[in-house]
This record gives C-alpha cells, structure tokens and sequence, in this order.
C-alpha cells in the first residue's frame, strides 16, 4: 500500500508559508515535533510550548538528516543558512492543524469524533476494541486531544488504516470547533453534559455550546451525528439535526438499552434494543457508566456494518482506560482506581458503583478536590457531600482544601469521616487503617495525583 505523501504543492497551498530551497524538497511521509522522534523522510515542525523551543533542536534533528524543517517567521534570521528545505509561517503551532488537515483529506479513513464531559476516552477505548474486530483502527493514544494532541493523532494514521477515533477535548470556548475543523469527522458522539471546566466554559450550557461545535462541523460536512437521549441538554439540541442516530436508557432512543442486573464486582448485564432486534452481554467493566459508554460504541459500530457476533468478540478485548474505574483484588481488598480526573457527574457515578460492589464489604471513599468548577465549586462539593448521605458508604476521606466542603456536608449517616489539608497526612492513616474486606474509591483531578493513594494502598496490602 502506497504510503500518504506531504508534496511541495501541499506547502505551497498553507496559508502564509514561504519556502526555503524548495529545489531541494523531496516528498513528506511523516511529521513530528518531537526531535526524538525523526524518521527518513520526514518534516520536523519547531513548537514553542512551555517547557522547551522546538527551534532550540532544529541543528540535532539536522544531524539526524531530517527532510525539512518548518519554523516560525520571526527565527528566519537565525535559520536562514539552513541547507535543507525548511518552511516558514507565522505561528508553527497554528501551522501544525494546517498540516494536519492536508494530511486528513489524503486519508482513506472513516473519521469519528468523540467528546463530552465525562466518559470519551472509555468510550473511544471501547469503540476502538469493537471495530479493531472488522477493520484496521487508528485511535487518539492516551488523552491527546487538545490543540496539538488531534493534529498529532491525525498525522500519525497510515493509509492503511479504514477507521481513525479521534478524542476531542477542551477547557476554553472555541477549542473544539478548531480540532473538528481540522478532523472534519465523517461521525460525531458528545458522551453527555456535566459540570466540567466551568472555570471557563460557565455552566452546563457553556459546555453544551462548546461541545456541540463537534456535532456542527460534523453536520456541515454531511456526517452523521449521534444524540444520546438521555442527556437532557443534549436530546433537546439534537432535534435540530436531521441525519441523526439517537442511544439512551429510554423508549424514545433507536439504541435503546436497559440494565439488567448489576454483578458483586460492579459490572452489568445489558440489553439493547435496536431496529426490531436485541442484543445481550455482560460487560468486562464496571459502573453504570460504563453501560453508558458502551451504549453509544455499540450503537456507533452498529451504524459501521458490525455483527452481533463481532462486536460480542470486540467485547473481549475491552479493558479500563488506564485509571478509570481500573478494579484491583488485592487478597480481601478490592480497589476502585478512578485517579485520572474528576468532575462533579463522574464522581456521583463512581461513588454510585462503591455503594454496589460487593454488598458485605465495607465501603471507603477517598476523595480529593476538583477543579476548574469556577464561581460553583462549593456548591457542587457540597452537593457531593449530601450525594454520599443517600448512599450506604461507610467512611469518607477527603483530602485538599475544595473538598473539604464535601467533608463539611456528611452527616452521620457516614459512620467514618476525616478531612486532610495535606496528602501526607492522608498517607500516614492509610499506613496504620486497617482494609480488610474492604471496597476502596480513590478518585480526584488530575492536578491531585490521587494515583499516588493507589500506589501506597497497593504498597500496604500486598
């Protein structure tokens, strides 16, 4: 199979680029910012980010005997004796999207995009396993889905893959239409609405007009979009689409799935109802919201021509993203790893699956803050905190100075609760409490590091 080539014309075409010994310039067939990373024929573009200048590399990857360089404008005269090919533009890291979306519209792939507040990189893991079973899948690695990371994700697709999931993220207004533009997908799921990165997006609604930028490019482009019903926000906005496919919990939804029972290591059974036929698994990951996640990978590889019969093969790969609801059994102590990050809905959702794994088991909560809630994270600690006193959870832990009003919140229906200012506090308690017959939650932001809880909970029970 013939490899995806970046030609001169291609360069020649960017907005605002000048090319330097265009006589030398032999065709791309990849692209990096990473100077480690430099292959033969390959373009090294020059990314100023916090920590280090792509330009302060440009000589190594020389050495290296890369094809061309792009750098910005304004370090012309400190390149200008440059030999090799080497591009010119205003912003590299503007420039880089500009790329990325020549590259896009060589590729053969079925583009999909994903967002929502909670629950898309799960649900590009699973969907990702469920089409690896029919066709060659490229997906976003980790969580790569800002304003380089889908660029980045896009250039590194091969020809030969057919279908390509590419996680969308964003904090700030405006994100999400720039990476869709640049993905330009050929299908569009937002996963749900939740309270996440409020500090910028506002509200719900904020995060509603953010995200569903995904859904409008998609459209725009006569893709098809996916609406999950069940999200309030979301199944009044999808009406506005035409070419839809709808998925939900309720009647109204053409995927429509129900749970039927929910197992003592917290994983369902589901069934979906689909164009007058059913489908039935059991799911080798827990939580409701998982079934959730599921629901909408299911109804998105349904509509991408999967059997029954593969996507029940699909299911067998599936395992939780990397801190996401992970479960360890460790002897008579079962641990709930959701670490990677928190808002307000995925944090009701995992305390919702401690409060039914393994019924005889004591129920412990460790929880830490959350953040970019802007003008509404005390309320919505709080409301945590009269979230747990509905649940059957014998004792909460908080640690940080938010979540300390989820702390202030219990009343004594929660037997045990301490509040910690500082981890190394929290880790001394940890060290002396006993776990035995225990099920443990450890979930926070990102910015608390709350896999650090894990790692010496681990350390002690083994």
């Amino acid at each position: 199979m013939k490899k995806i080539k970046l030609t001169l014309n291609d360069f020649f075409n960017l907005p605002d680029a000048e090319i330097f010994n265009p006589h030398r310039f032999k065709d791309i067939t990849s692209v990096s910012i990473d100077s480690r990373k430099i292959g033969k024929n390959c373009l090294f573009i020059a990314i100023k980010g916090e920590r280090f200048d792509g330009h302060d590399f440009i000589h190594d990857v020389i050495k290296k005997k890369v094809s061309a360089v792009m750098i910005n404008k304004d370090q012309l005269k400190r390149f200008a004796n440059l030999e090799i090919p080497f591009i010119t533009v205003k912003d590299t890291t503007k420039s880089l999207g500009d790329v990325a979306s020549v590259w896009r519209d060589k590729l053969n792939a079925k583009i999909i995009g994903i967002t929502g507040s909670a629950g898309k990189t799960t649900t590009k893991e699973i969907l990702a396993s469920l089409l690896s079973v029919k066709y060659n899948v490229h997906k976003t690695a980790a969580n790569n889905n800002n304003h380089i990371g889908v660029p980045i994700t896009l250039l590194s697709a091969k020809a030969k893959h057919q279908v390509a999931v590419i996680e969308h993220g964003t904090n700030h207004f405006g994100e999400i239409k720039y990476t869709a533009n640049i993905s330009k997908p050929d299908f569009a799921v937002i996963t749900n609405i939740g309270h996440s990165h409020l500090e910028f997006l506002i509200d719900r609604k904020g995060v509603l007009k953010e995200k569903a930028a995904l859904l409008k490019v998609t459209a725009k482009l006569g893709g098809l979009i996916f609406i999950n019903n069940d999200d309030d926000l979301l199944s009044k906005y999808g009406k506005v689409f035409k070419r839809k496919i709808t998925f939900g919990f309720n009647d109204q939804s053409d995927y429509r799935g129900k749970i039927e029972n929910i197992d003592k290591s917290g994983r369902s059974t589901i069934e979906i109802s689909y164009h007058k036929k059913n489908f039935r698994a059991k799911l080798p990951i827990a939580g409701e919201q998982n079934a959730r996640n599921f629901l909408a990978a299911f109804a998105i590889a349904k509509e991408l021509k999967l059997s029954d019969k593969q996507i029940l093969k699909g299911l067998k790969k599936i395992k939780a993203a990397s801190k996401r609801l992970e479960i360890k059994k460790i002897n008579e102590t079962i641990i709930i790893n959701d670490s990677y990050n928190a808002n307000p809905d995925s944090m009701k959702a995992s305390l919702s699956l401690l409060s039914k794994i393994k019924p005889s088991y004591k129920k412990i909560a460790v929880l830490g803050d959350m953040f970019e809630l802007g003008s509404q994270s005390k309320k919505l600690h709080q409301e945590i905190g009269s979230f747990i006193n509905e649940l059957k959870i014998d004792e909460v832990y908080t640690v940080g100075k938010l979540s300390e009003n989820i702390y202030k919140s219990l009343n004594g229906r929660v037997p045990v609760k301490k509040h910690f200012k500082e981890k190394p506090f929290l880790l001394k308690t940890i060290k002396k409490s006993d776990f035995k017959r225990s099920v443990i939650l450890i979930k926070g932001s990102r910015g608390m590091k709350m896999e650090e809880i894990f790692s010496a909970l681990e350390e002690k029970l083994k």
